[in-house]
């Protein structure tokens, strides 16, 4: 391979990374769900509530609501996004910059016989 063109490395990866966005979004929800239907949040809310001696409602626990863990789940997957797709991109201008000093990598195809 002597060049990987920068231009669609960026556009396949932020394709890829906002399926992984779709995928990490899924996950949260289906495991919120999950965990809110064993009674491990408000488990939790509860030890939480004790812990603070039931000072204000604005404590640890308002964390766990779902619109806070889907927000927070949105924020560090769109974060994601953004560092994936410029990683893989400047990855494929030090490729081509490696490729021009060394020539590139060569791949030998051989037939099964």
């Amino acid at each position: 391979m002597k060049r990987i063109d920068p231009w669609s490395t960026l556009k396949f990866s932020f394709v890829y990374s906002l399926a992984g966005l779709i995928v990490l979004l899924v996950a949260v929800v289906a495991l919120y769900a999950i965990v809110d239907a064993m009674g491990v949040l408000n488990s939790i809310r509860s030890f939480l509530h004790d812990v603070e001696g039931g000072k204000n409602s604005s404590g640890i626990a308002t964390w766990l609501s779902f619109s806070r863990v889907v927000t927070v789940a949105t924020v560090i997957g769109i974060i994601n996004v953004i560092l994936f797709t410029a990683f893989a991109t400047l990855t494929a201008f030090i490729y081509n910059v490696c490729t021009d000093l060394v020539g590139g990598i060569e791949v030998t195809l051989a037939e099964k016989g």
